[in-house]
């Protein structure tokens, strides 16, 4: 019989499902989310909308920050933790869909939400066209050929055939949006509810779309390509799609980001930044949907909260955070809660799946 198998992985253990076999086909299915899930997803969907209203428009502003960090961080999750393909160079990604939002509104005089998909789908054809070169690297050679990219890029913006559209080291400045008219809400709190409302489409198309056939072929060549091939996955096109995917997340997610801070920057988009998302997505848990939204509230608060701690040395702060969090979370934040689970489960039903009083 011909299936596509894949063996237990840090997928599972980071809090992705587990792939189920189908008795009827003998083809492997994800599981639907349970009732509980679904109230719990609903619960901090109620939560996130309440929480503009209870703190200060600062605080909005970094939410808002951390949400675009976080369809970013999937993105990338998409690539690194689900395909295996490891990327140094996202931030350049980041910076095309930022730098393509803030041409449209200040040169073409687009509106800000029409500027969201455009900056996605041209990072997805970027990113399609960067990864069929890439196909014949892998491992550590595809990493130092995405670092190239992501070095390259605040050089190629400040270049002077681009400076007319750039404006070279000066960036462009954005005007931030006013709340539609008959919406009391401020500012802040309308890009955030608008870029909330992104994230939770994109995350819904994301658990969509790697709960069936392709997330299993993404795992399966991540863990056994030669297999996958062997079974008749077209592992070249599915590891440029990927890439294009990904790039495409990661541009909506700049797109997002220049809207809320009213700038683009070639120097706001440097190496650091790609370092950045790769951290967030090993802090929150690779192969796990949910890890991208932790990796975004660490790569948000966390240096915030070292340079409370030491104005002297805060990056030393941060990196004790970071070693801290990958010694006792190595499996990432999404991980540690899976785990934590699963132990609550043994002791809820007992050895034997029995319910027990607790």
């Amino acid at each position: 019989m011909n299936t596509l198998t894949t063996t237990p992985s840090a997928a599972t253990e980071a809090g992705a499902p587990a792939p189920i076999a189908s008795p009827a086909t003998g083809t492997m299915a994800q599981p639907s989310l349970s009732r509980r899930q679904i109230l719990g997803l609903a619960a901090l969907l109620v939560i996130a909308c309440a929480v503009p209203f209870l703190v200060g428009n600062y605080r909005v502003f970094q939410l808002t920050l951390a949400l675009t960090y976080a369809i970013a961080l999937l993105g990338l999750n998409m690539l690194t933790g689900y395909n295996g393909q490891i990327s140094l160079g996202h931030g350049a990604f980041f910076a095309i869909g930022a730098y393509t939002a803030a041409i449209l509104m200040d040169k073409a005089g687009f509106p800000y939400w029409a500027t969201i998909p455009v900056a996605g789908i041209v990072c997805l054809v970027a990113g399609f066209l960067f990864g069929l070169p890439a196909l014949r690297l892998e491992g550590l050679y595809l990493a130092v050929a995405t670092l190239a990219l992501g070095t390259a890029m605040p050089q190629i913006l400040k270049h002077k055939s681009l400076e007319h559209w750039t404006g070279g080291s000066m960036g462009v400045v954005i005007v931030k949006p006013d709340a539609p008219e008959g919406i009391p809400l401020s500012q802040d709190q309308w890009l955030y509810f608008f870029t909330l409302a992104w994230a939770v489409l994109l995350f819904f198309c994301a658990w969509n779309l790697l709960r069936g056939r392709v997330g299993r072929a993404l795992v399966a060549i991540r863990d056994q390509p030669i297999a996958a091939q062997a079974m008749g996955v077209n592992t070249a096109l599915y590891k440029s799609l990927t890439f294009g995917v990904s790039a495409f997340y990661t541009g909506v997610a700049g797109a997002l980001g220049a809207i809320a801070v009213q700038f683009a920057s070639p120097d706001s988009f440097g190496i650091f930044l790609s370092l950045t998302l790769l951290i967030g997505v090993v802090v929150g848990g690779l192969a796990s949907i949910s890890g991208a939204v932790y990796g975004a509230l660490f790569i948000q608060f966390v240096p915030n909260i070292a340079d409370d701690i030491s104005k002297a040395a805060p990056w030393a702060i941060y990196g004790v955070f970071l070693i801290g969090f990958m010694y006792l979370m190595p499996s990432g934040v999404a991980g540690l809660i899976q785990a934590a689970r699963r132990r609550l489960r043994k002791k809820v039903t007992g050895p034997a799946g029995r319910n027990v009083q607790v």
